[in-house]
């Protein structure tokens, strides 16, 4: 992973949100939706989808300050990427 992913990788660890590596072309991790705990972090039903609506505030914030955001790749789990 990329530096910038590493930082927020472990940081996000720390706050309890389940993330996950995977491997593809841009270096990044994703948030599962799927693992017990997650509806305390992210909803894909919450919202309509909506990427302000179904992620809460506090992870939201704290992806955007580190210059990250969380993008819906399916329902099952949300990508990360650079702003």
């Amino acid at each position: 992973m990329k530096r910038i992913y590493i930082k927020a990788f472990n940081k996000l660890t720390k706050m309890g949100v389940p993330v996950y590596e995977h491997h593809d072309d841009k270096g990044n991790f994703s948030i599962s939706a799927e693992d017990e705990g997650s509806s305390n972090w992210v909803n894909y039903y919450d919202g309509a989808h909506i990427w302000g609506d179904s992620i809460k505030p506090e992870l939201r914030d704290t992806l955007i300050g580190m210059g990250l955001f969380a993008e819906w790749h399916n329902p099952g789990r949300l990508a990360v990427y650079e702003i």
